[in-house]
């Protein structure tokens, strides 16, 4: 049927408004969209405070009839309000306000406003309080405050949130025969819906602190709704993946991945023997590997990483090898081309900081097929890398490289329909690695014996009052033939940040080290050193001229320096400050400074800890981090810090 022109249908879409752009902006465009938007926090409008009764700092509501209103202009414009209650008077100052705000706050009208009552010589006063007439009936549940911005203003939101509500379909996700079960209290759990609606206007009996922690049976049903979601989404998307075809890499006797394992200078432990086999039996399917290999650092992935490529290289197809940082990649090339060059396998090497020359004959190589293993940082995944027949990527230090910087190694395999298999190795899982090898995306292999010789790790917590003491004990380790890390947070100070820099700590470690031990080399590594600085520092530190080693962050992922025995972290600033470094990174230097020989691994300024960290404290104990030897319970604890146990606090 054609539609006349003079149609309604045919007439142009009505123009949104500001509050309706500002919503799009922030995703807010389906009824779910609006209903899953959660309030941030909540006011008490259910009853009125007498201004007798208040005291100073409290967020009341009160009713009042104006007595007075007027415009003063100086020391700046601003409209001053007088209400009285009856028991007291309190002056309402607005330095913004409106023509049609002072009509409504005219002499003689009775208003309900609500704002935190602040003292002073001439009584109460309120700041900018929300107010409105003193008409109907208070509230019977509290008023939700929603996360929002320029142009949504509150009254707006709240309507839109509700309606959405009253229009999604909140129908529950589970069947009625798969129910969900019943509170550890022994009660029923709430509907979707129920939860929801709850959530938006919560009783004025409520616990607010249950809101705020999120720990109300309301936001537990929503937690499990949400890792219901979760779960599913990453058991579909391992399903499909299951559907893709990847190359079957069969292990051939006598072939170079025996024959790698013959000239190994050391004997496998049996725990790299386990899961060895665990990889190789997944190689050997026709369907895309997609595994987390877990490990201490020292425990042995490099040579676990290693055998899995000889399975592909035996095929005849290529490997690729990727870390995070040059250095680290450094690494694993020359331990990967020791094993392997003697074996006649030819081994590239791949980053962003390579002459020209060299980046072409590698390219070269690679797309030929000659290398047949590559190893690299982000340069690898970059455009011009051509791959004759990638069949295995290896990732290290997976958290570090964002999903579409791991999607995109995976998508240098040129066979139409076919993608590689994945092997990703980590010290030190984080919360979303957690989450993705519990919830059905990845499958995890362990490593979970440690080479001879490892002795246990001690972790202490020192008052920075006691730096002097510090650096007396590590003058003692150097002079039995040892290194020092030393890990500050900044490079430089911060009039922001009042943590201990790197550029200001080496300065006074070398003064203080040379006069104790002359002769002492005190070096500096952070992020803003010249790859070829960054080099020369390392290779000194490794090669052992070197006796402390002040770093920044960078050097988070771990080097083999084996005679290292001694580790400090200046300031919890390390572990949570602003614009420094996460609980995860605190964790990844834990385990990436750990050595053979073992090492004693230090916080200092505890106050700030106690102060910025207050939940890894229960009189005066923290939780540690150096007393499991399956870091993905590290990663627990960081979940849920306060049921560990606790370490040596001096």
């Amino acid at each position: 049927m054609v539609v006349p022109a003079s149609s309604p249908s045919s007439s142009p879409p009505k123009p949104l408004s500001a509050p309706q752009k500002a919503m799009r902006k922030m995703g807010l465009a389906r009824d779910i969209d609006l209903a899953l938007h959660i309030p941030l926090r909540y006011e008490d409008e259910t009853r009125i405070v007498k201004l007798g009764d208040a005291r100073e700092g409290d967020a009341i509501q009160i009713e009042a009839t104006v007595v007075s209103s007027e415009v003063q202009l100086r020391p700046r414009r601003q409209l001053l309000v007088t209400v009285d209650d009856g028991t007291d008077t309190c002056v309402l100052r607005f330095f913004s306000f409106y023509p049609a705000q002072q009509k409504a706050l005219a002499v003689g009208q009775v208003i309900r406003a609500r704002g935190e009552v602040k003292g002073g010589f001439m009584g109460f006063t309120m700041m900018h309080p929300a107010f409105r007439a003193a008409t109907g009936d208070l509230p019977s549940v509290l008023t939700p405050v929603y996360p929002t911005s320029a142009g949504l203003p509150q009254t707006y939101l709240r309507r839109a949130i509700a309606s959405a509500v009253s229009r999604a379909d909140l129908s529950e996700s589970l069947p009625p025969a798969m129910a969900w079960p019943s509170s550890p209290q022994g009660k029923p759990v709430q509907s979707l819906r129920q939860a929801l609606t709850y959530l938006h206007h919560p009783t004025p009996d409520v616990s607010i602190a249950a809101l705020e922690d999120r720990s109300h049976p309301a936001w537990q049903r929503l937690k499990a709704e949400e890792l219901l979601a979760q779960q599913l989404s990453q058991r579909m998307a391992k399903l499909e993946r299951d559907t893709l075809k990847a190359p079957a890499l069969q292990s051939k006797a006598g072939a170079w991945h025996d024959k790698l394992k013959e000239v190994l200078p050391f004997q496998l432990t049996a725990a790299q023997q386990r899961v060895g086999l665990e990889i190789a039996q997944d190689l050997a399917r026709p369907v895309p590997m997609h595994r987390l290999l877990q490990g201490d650092v020292g425990a042995g992935k490099t040579v676990v990483a290693a055998l899995a490529a000889m399975l592909a290289i035996d095929q005849g197809w290529q490997c690729a090898l990727m870390a995070p940082t040059e250095i680290l990649a450094q690494q694993h090339f020359a331990k990967l081309v020791g094993w392997l060059a003697p074996l006649g396998v030819r081994v590239a090497w791949l980053t962003g900081s390579q002459k020209k020359k060299e980046r072409t004959e590698m390219l070269a190589l690679i797309e030929s097929g000659e290398a047949a293993l590559v190893v690299g940082t982000h340069a690898v995944i970059q455009e011009l890398v051509k791959f004759k027949n990638l069949a295995l990527a290896i990732i290290d230090e997976q958290h570090r490289f964002g999903v579409a910087q791991r999607l995109a190694l995976r998508d240098k395999m040129q066979e139409i329909g076919m993608e590689p298999h994945l092997l990703m190795m980590t010290a030190t899982p984080i919360p979303r690695t957690l989450a993705m090898s519990y919830y059905a995306d990845l499958e995890v292999s362990v490593i979970d014996e440690l080479p001879p010789g490892r002795t246990p790790v001690v972790t202490k917590v020192i008052s920075d009052s006691r730096r002097d003491q510090v650096i007396g004990r590590i003058g003692a380790q150097l002079a039995e033939g040892r290194q020092v890390y030393w890990v500050c947070p900044l490079i430089e100070e911060s009039e922001a940040l009042d943590l201990t820099n790197a550029t200001a700590t080496h300065e006074e470690l070398s003064a203080v080290l040379s006069a104790q031990l002359p002769g002492t080399a005190v070096g500096l590594l952070h992020s803003r050193m010249s790859v070829n600085e960054k080099r020369e520092v390392m290779a000194q530190f490794t090669q052992g001229s070197m006796g402390v080693l002040v770093s920044t962050t960078v050097i988070e992922v771990g080097v083999d320096v084996p005679n290292h025995i001694y580790s400090h972290i200046s300031g919890i600033d390390i572990v949570r400050a602003p614009d420094s470094a996460g609980n995860g990174e605190y964790y990844v230097l834990e385990d990436n400074l750990r050595v053979p020989s073992g090492v004693s691994y230090m916080l200092e300024n505890r106050k700030m800890m106690m102060r910025l960290f207050p939940d890894l404290f229960a009189s005066h104990r923290i939780a540690p981090v150096a007393h499991y030897p399956d870091l993905l319970l590290e990663t627990l604890r960081e979940v849920a810090p306060n049921g560990v146990n606790d370490p040596t606090v001096v």
